[in-house]
């Protein structure tokens, strides 16, 4: 069965679940990048992170649900977010 996604959703997660995986996604690419961030901070790249995450896992067809799957994909859109920054940062664009 396809279950349908709000723009500020992730599949089988709720609001207050999918700003529990921002944090925790934001908090893991915090410190796989060596970075120093805020709780607001890992909030907001967490979820960003999770819309990056399940746009490339749509790409890979990579089917993912529940709390461990979102947490995962998101981790790993965060950890591109903050490599891509990073790497912006380095080559002197502001």
């Amino acid at each position: 069965m396809e279950q349908s996604v709000g723009i500020m959703g992730m599949p089988g997660i709720g609001f207050f679940g999918m700003l529990l995986i921002g944090f925790l996604a934001g908090y893991i690419a915090e410190k796989a990048m060596n970075r120093d961030h805020g709780l607001f901070t890992n909030i907001l790249v967490g979820i960003a992170g999770s819309f990056v995450g399940g746009t490339l896992a749509g790409l890979l067809d990579f089917n993912y649900q529940g709390f461990l799957g979102n947490l995962i994909v998101a981790a790993v859109g965060a950890i591109a977010i903050l490599w891509i920054f990073g790497r912006a940062k380095a080559s002197g664009v502001n």
